[in-house]
């Protein structure tokens, strides 16, 4: 089997969404059921609940917290869903997590390729949600994002389906998608080298966070993110002077006086000469939130291609997991 690369992944993205729609399993829980829902996971396989989260937090009726820990919140009880997200099945982290919520007798979904979490969930019939084989973690966003948008709509009665249908019809002809990475890379030509910050509002936060991990995994430099209106009462008394940064503003349009603060922060910043690009505000949905991830997961990739970065290894974390292994 001919290996994936990151451009294949992205540019096949919407087969990602349309396997979840097609595979999808009803799994007959209502969030009435539980007093709250934590999710489970860490980086690449993490992610996904983490933007899941934040694009239905306004209508989901229970606490959804995400986890990327060895063990669950003090919180965790039988009254707890928990749902496990491994692209492997072989996190360490997760599974640690899962042995936690076997002791307190929490429910349990399972989501990965297979590993040992499939085989752990298997006697005691947990459901279970299988992930195609061959990726890196980070590049099966699409199958985990969809489907835990699917769980976790079924769990409140939220209609998801249509908005994924319409997502990876939008995704299959991503040309015009590509064409806004490429200006957002070239605006940033003479200073890709550079780190970014993206400066976000909180519901576009953990898309944000999925960039700063794509940049710092596939080109291999350092991102952050600021949230606003927090960061405008302290973050922002640093700016009086130029940075040797990358700024991305990332708003949702959301609420007009955050929209007030982009506006005064961006002054603020291009007075200084920074180096600042406003992605454009267009209206907040499922469908808007795969398009800004499929956009600055280009990003990673063309910003990765410029600094001769090869984006397809990740040594430093390799060499972290095998000396956790060897001191087990």
């Amino acid at each position: 089997m001919a290996e994936i690369t990151h451009e294949i992944s992205l540019d096949n993205f919407h087969h990602q969404v349309n396997w979840a729609l097609t595979n999808y399993t009803p799994h007959h829980l209502n969030a009435t059921q539980f007093q709250n829902v934590v999710i489970g996971g860490l980086g690449g396989s993490g992610i996904g609940g983490r933007i899941a989260r934040l694009a239905l937090i306004n209508s989901f009726p229970v606490p959804v917290e995400v986890f990327s820990e060895y063990s669950l919140p003090a919180y965790a009880n039988k009254k707890t869903l928990v749902i496990l997200c491994s692209y492997s099945g072989n996190t360490e982290e997760t599974l640690g997590m899962f042995a936690d919520a076997t002791k307190r007798g929490c429910k349990i979904i399972c989501l990965a390729s297979g590993g040992k979490i499939m085989t752990l969930a298997e006697p005691d019939d947990i459901p279970c949600y299988r992930i195609e084989t061959g990726y890196q973690p980070r590049m099966a966003l699409g199958y985990s994002l969809s489907t835990l948008l699917l769980i976790l709509g079924e769990l409140a009665g939220i209609e998801v389906k249509n908005d994924l249908t319409a997502t990876a019809a939008m995704l299959t002809q991503n040309t015009g998608l590509k064409e806004e990475a490429e200006a957002i890379v070239s605006f940033f030509e003479k200073s890709i080298s550079n780190k970014f910050v993206v400066v976000c509002d909180t519901a576009f936060e953990a898309v944000a966070v999925r960039f700063c991990q794509q940049i710092q995994e596939n080109a291999k430099e350092e991102a952050f993110i600021t949230v606003l209106p927090e960061a405008n009462h302290n973050v922002i008394e640093s700016y009086h002077h130029q940075h040797d940064t990358n700024f991305i503003l990332l708003n949702s349009g959301s609420n007009a006086r955050t929209n007030l603060r982009f506006q005064f922060l961006s002054t603020v910043l291009e007075e200084k000469g920074n180096k600042v690009f406003t992605m454009e505000v267009k209206p907040l949905g499922i469908q808007r939130i795969f398009e800004i991830i499929h956009i600055l997961d280009w990003v990673s990739i063309y910003a990765s291609n410029k600094l001769g970065a090869n984006n397809m290894r990740v040594d430093i974390i390799m060499r972290l997991k095998g000396f956790l292994d060897s001191v087990k």
